[in-house]
C-alpha cells in the first residue's frame, strides 16, 4: 500500500462512525471521496486497502499528491463498470442525497461491496421541519448551509425514507446511527421515527439479503 499523509485538521464526525463499522485490513471503496479525509482515516485507523472515486478533477490531484489511490469518476455513470463483490465495503459519505439516481447508486454500491454504507444529512430534523413550519421556506443549516436554487443536494431524503429505500432494493440493515452536528449519537433504543425526528445526520452499514 502507498505511503498516506498522516491525519489532520478536525475529523467529520460521520467520517468516525463509518470507520467504526469497517473491519481492519479490508478492501474499501470510497465513491465521491472529496480530499481523502475519509480514507486517510481508515489507512491510519483500520489498516485497509482503500480506493477513491471523485468527481473533481482538482480533489482527485490533492489525493494522489497525499499517496491515495483515486480516480476521476462519477457516481451515477461509473459505478456500473465495476465488477460484483470487487470490494469488502463500498462506502458514500453526504453523497447519496447529490446524485441523480439513488435508488440505482445504492444497488450498484450493494452489489460492488459486500456491504456497503452510507451517510446523509436528515431532512427530518425538528429544526427543518421547524423552518418549513414557520417560515415557509427551505432551510439553510450547518448541515444544508445552501440556498435551494445553489445546492447540489437534489434528493435530500428523511430517515424514514432512505430505511424504506433500502427495503426496496432489497437489503438489510446491519448497524444504524442517528447522530447530532457534534457526532453525539442518539440512544440506541430510540424508535425510527424519534431518530427522524431529533438526528441531523445518519450512517448505515447495510448488505444483501441472503
Amino acid at each position: 500500500m502507498q505511503k498516506v499523509v498522516p491525519l489532520t485538521g478536525d475529523l467529520r464526525a460521520d467520517h468516525l462512525l463509518i470507520a467504526e463499522m469497517v473491519a481492519p485490513g479490508s478492501r474499501v471503496l470510497d465513491v465521491g471521496c472529496g480530499d481523502g479525509a475519509l480514507l486517510k482515516l481508515l489507512a491510519e485507523t483500520k489498516n485497509v486497502d482503500g480506493r477513491g472515486v471523485e468527481l473533481s478533477r482538482e480533489k482527485v490531484n490533492l489525493c494522489v499528491k497525499s499517496g491515495l489511490s483515486v480516480i476521476q469518476g462519477d457516481a451515477d455513470r461509473d459505478l456500473a463498470d465495476y465488477p460484483d463483490g470487487a470490494f469488502d465495503v463500498a462506502v458514500l459519505s453526504l453523497t447519496i442525497q447529490a446524485t441523480r439516481d439513488p435508488k440505482t447508486v445504492l444497488e450498484n454500491l450493494l452489489r460492488i461491496g459486500r456491504h456497503a454504507i452510507v451517510s446523509f444529512p436528515n431532512f427530518g430534523h425538528w429544526r427543518i421541519r421547524a423552518a418549513l413550519l414557520f417560515k415557509g421556506r427551505m432551510p439553510v443549516t450547518p448541515n444544508l448551509p445552501e440556498p435551494w436554487y445553489s445546492t447540489a443536494d437534489a434528493h435530500l431524503c428523511t430517515i424514514t425514507d432512505f430505511v424504506d429505500l433500502v427495503s426496496l432494493v432489497d437489503a438489510e440493515v446491519e448497524e444504524a446511527v442517528a447522530f447530532n452536528s457534534k457526532g453525539r449519537r442518539l440512544p440506541i433504543r430510540h424508535s425510527i421515527s424519534l431518530q427522524n425526528l431529533l438526528g441531523e445526520k445518519a450512517v448505515f452499514k447495510l448488505r444483501r439479503r441472503a
